[in-house]
């Protein structure tokens, strides 16, 4: 096919002056072989037997093609063929490096085409022909497949296939990219692809780890693309081609699906997605956060989420129990919002990546909602809703026995109880640790018809345990209003009174004067010293219960009856341990 080669390679064009010396015996005896009219053909006869549907582009004047052939005689004999070399022929067309009628015969056509050439002789070796191979005056008949078609002024051709609707980056110089391809000759011979392997393929773009046109191809892509590259022979593997899959002088075609995309220089990016309104705090190191996330690379492939856990992932911000890139995008977080944190995967799992769902090098993606967050060292936030016009003179304190309605959901808005509920009030008596520590603080201070918000976190609350229905960890938020208030007894009293009692208790106790006094007479003196005002009963409990508990304890030897021996006061007792301590 060159120009100085071999006789058994047809197509040489000969020499100009033997040319010349052919043209003028030809002038002299007539054109050669008749037309199919019945006259000498004047020009390349082309038959177009199979045209491919797409054509993107033909063979012009001055194109690098690679083709196979098969030629032969009228009769059917065959003088050469490039498939019995199995090599193509790989040559430019139009310069005069091919007989003249194979020049026009390739012009326009396209890669994948085929077609049948009838070649007159002053078009291939004229009345001189080609010694032993090719007689004189031979019209030759050429099968031809079109392989490959590039140019010298060609660049890299990008065809976008499907661009996802976001784009977060596009592919840059120095980028470490993770993409699947596809790769074709230009007939579509297929001679490699990264989906066999199981795998990405992975590398820098721009740092000569590539094919230059492949570098090229990949600029200003989106994770997610997909995109057709077509790259001519010089900036892919030129005239060595590589190995036995990609011959010389090769076109290639690349069908590429772009996964990720980072930087070794790229920080953690964050994109809020939603605010809640009036956020007071952010998220700092050191603190416990509950939220839910969905995490997924680039390409938008899911590898993991709480929310099919049904749990909350809980843990500290900023101490190294998550990967680093996920302790800085929770910084600054607000209780309630939502926001997207794309990591880098030098700040996540690095280049060996982790189980079978985050492969190594892969950029990650969470999508979160933080539930909560709280310091070990927060108290309780009390803010004020409303209070009653009237004054105020007596707030609570510890010991008082309070009623209160109360809503307590989660700080996302889950509802988990209200004493509405059962349609009547709370009951409680401060500081004696039947309330949660939080609420216990929360209640105090507080007037009667005040309305407080209550922010208590989990080591006021019920820990990192939590309670039936109450997530471990979780801050609680309580909405309290204060029905009545009762001054407490001091701890370990039943009964106080609110003057001196009688000089002689006894006696007076004794209503029927027989020297005993039994449980019915007990609990009938106890009562009028309420109704008359002069004690008060532990409040908060039934008093008939504890009236029998006040029996019992008087009842020393627990005969059903109370003598003036067995009678003390609470007070008297309390002196007597102190005197038997001393």
């Amino acid at each position: 096919m060159l120009r100085a080669g071999p006789p058994s390679h047809t197509l040489l064009r000969l020499p100009l002056l033997q040319l010349l010396l052919l043209l003028v015996q030809a002038v002299g005896r007539g054109l050669g072989r008749a037309s199919p009219a019945g006259g000498p053909l004047e020009d390349v006869v082309i038959e177009r037997y199979h045209i491919p549907r797409v054509c993107p582009r033909e063979v012009q004047m001055g194109d690098f093609v690679r083709y196979h052939y098969n030629g032969t005689f009228e009769d059917g004999k065959k003088f050469d063929s490039s498939y019995d070399r199995h090599t193509l022929v790989a040559i430019v067309v139009g310069v005069g490096r091919l007989i003249t009628g194979m020049d026009r015969g390739l012009m326009g056509m396209c890669v994948n085409e085929r077609r049948r050439l009838i070649v007159p002789p002053h078009l291939g070796y004229g009345s001189i022909g080609v010694a032993g191979l090719i007689p004189p005056d031979a019209t030759l008949y050429f099968d031809v497949v079109l392989l490959d078609v590039w140019n010298k002024e060609d660049t890299v051709q990008v065809s976008t296939l499907l661009r996802p609707p976001h784009c977060p980056r596009m592919v840059q110089d120095s980028d470490f990219v993770r993409y699947h391809y596809n790769g074709t000759l230009l007939d579509g011979t297929a001679f490699d692809t990264s989906y066999s392997r199981g795998g990405t393929y992975d590398t820098y773009v721009g740092s000569g780890w590539l094919i230059k046109g492949m570098d090229q191809g990949l600029l200003g892509m989106c994770p997610g693309e997909r995109r057709k590259i077509i790259i001519p022979p010089f900036l892919a593997y030129g005239e060595k081609g590589y190995g036995t899959v990609i011959p010389s002088q090769a076109s290639l075609v690349f069908h590429v699906l772009l996964i990720d995309v980072h930087n070794p220089k790229d920080t953690v990016q964050l994109e809020t997605l939603e605010l809640p309104p009036g956020c007071v705090r952010r998220a700092v190191a050191g603190d416990f956060m509950r939220y839910h996330y969905n995490g997924s690379l680039m390409d938008g492939t899911l590898f993991d989420s709480s929310y099919s856990r049904n749990h909350t992932y809980n843990t500290y911000v900023g101490q190294g129990y998550i990967i680093p890139g996920m302790d800085q995008g929770l910084q600054g977080s607000c209780m309630g919002e939502r926001r997207r944190i794309t990591i880098p995967p030098h700040l996540a799992y690095g280049e060996n990546g982790t189980g079978d769902k985050i492969p190594g090098s892969a950029v990650l993606i969470f999508d979160v909602h933080v539930i909560d967050f709280h310091n070990p060292a927060d108290p309780v936030e009390i803010k004020t809703l409303s209070r009653p016009l009237e004054t105020c003179n007596e707030t609570t304190k510890l010991g008082d026995f309070v009623r209160y309605h109360y809503n307590c959901s989660l700080l996302d808005g889950t509802r988990l109880f209200s004493s509405h509920d059962h349609g009547a009030p709370q009951e409680a008596t401060l500081g004696a640790h039947k309330v949660i520590e939080g609420l216990d603080t929360g209640l105090q201070g507080m007037c009667v018809g005040e309305r407080r918000q209550l922010v208590v976190p989990p080591h006021l609350a019920h820990g990192e345990s939590g309670a039936r229905g109450v997530p471990g960890s979780a801050v609680l938020l309580f909405e309290v209003e204060l029905v009545s208030r009762e001054d407490g007894l001091p701890t370990g009293y039943l009964f106080v009174w609110h003057e001196d009692p009688p000089a002689n208790l006894f006696e007076h106790m004794d209503l029927d004067k027989d020297g005993e006094v039994p449980a019915e007479e007990f609990s009938t003196f106890i009562k009028a010293q309420v109704s008359e005002g002069k004690g008060r009963l532990l409040p908060g409990q039934d008093p008939e219960k504890t009236i029998g508990d006040m029996f019992q304890n008087q009842d020393r030897n627990q005969d059903g009856k109370i003598t003036a021996e067995e009678l003390k006061l609470k007070s008297d007792e309390d002196q007597e341990r102190v005197h038997e301590e001393l």
